[in-house]
C-alpha cells in the first residue's frame, strides 16, 4: 500500500513530466525551426564540465539509494552521512551550473539573445529550480533522519523525497542531450 506522502509525489511527479515534456517540446520546435542551431557568434556550450557535472548528479541519485538501503537497515549513523553526501553532490552540482551561467553571461549569452538563450535559460533555469526544491526536500529529511524520526520504519517521507530527487536527476541527462550534444 503506498502512504499518501508517495502517491502524492507520484502525481506531483505526473505534473512535472507533462511540465518539462511542454517544454521540451517547445525547445525542438524552435530548434528545428530555425536554419541554423546555434546561431552564428553564440557563445558554445560547455560539454565537458556539463558532462563531469552530469555524472555528479547521477552519483548523487546512487547515493540517495544507499541512503535508503542504510535505513532499511537500522543504520541511522550510515543512512545520514550518504544522505548528506547526495546533497552534497547535489549542491556540488547546482555551484557547477551557476559557474556555467555566469561564463556564459559573460560571452553574451542572455535570455534576449533570441530564441538559443532564451529556450536554454528557461529549461536548464527551470531544471535548476526544480534541483534547489529538491535540495530543501533533501535537508528536511537528513534533519529528520538524524533525529531518529525513521527509526520506526516509517520511511515514507524518505520514500517521496528519494522519488523526487531520481525524478529531477533522471531529468538532467534527458536536458543535457537535448540541450548540449544534440
Amino acid at each position: 500500500m503506498l502512504d499518501n506522502v508517495v502517491l502524492a509525489t507520484i502525481f506531483f511527479i505526473g505534473a512535472e513530466v507533462m511540465f518539462f515534456t511542454g517544454l521540451i517540446f517547445s525547445f525542438w520546435i524552435l530548434r528545428l525551426a530555425a536554419p541554423v542551431w546555434p546561431p552564428p557568434l553564440q557563445p558554445r556550450l560547455p560539454l565537458g564540465v556539463t558532462g563531469v557535472n552530469t555524472l555528479v548528479l547521477l552519483a548523487s541519485s546512487v547515493v540517495m539509494v544507499a541512503a535508503g538501503r542504510a535505513l532499511n537497515a537500522g543504520d541511522r549513523g550510515l543512512a545520514v552521512r550518504r544522505l548528506a553526501t547526495a546533497a552534497g553532490l547535489g549542491g556540488l552540482f547546482l555551484l557547477v551550473q551557476g559557474y556555467e551561467w555566469v561564463r556564459l553571461i559573460r560571452f553574451g549569452l542572455t535570455v534576449s539573445s533570441g530564441a538559443y538563450g532564451a529556450t536554454f535559460y528557461t529549461l536548464i533555469g527551470t531544471h535548476a529550480v526544480h534541483v534547489f526544491g529538491a535540495l530543501v526536500w533533501l535537508a528536511v529529511t537528513l534533519l529528520l533522519a538524524a533525529r531518529g524520526r525513521f527509526a520506526d520504519g516509517g520511511t515514507a517521507p524518505f520514500r517521496a523525497c528519494a522519488l523526487f530527487w531520481h525524478f529531477v536527476v533522471a531529468l538532467w541527462p534527458i536536458l543535457y542531450l537535448s540541450v548540449y550534444l544534440l
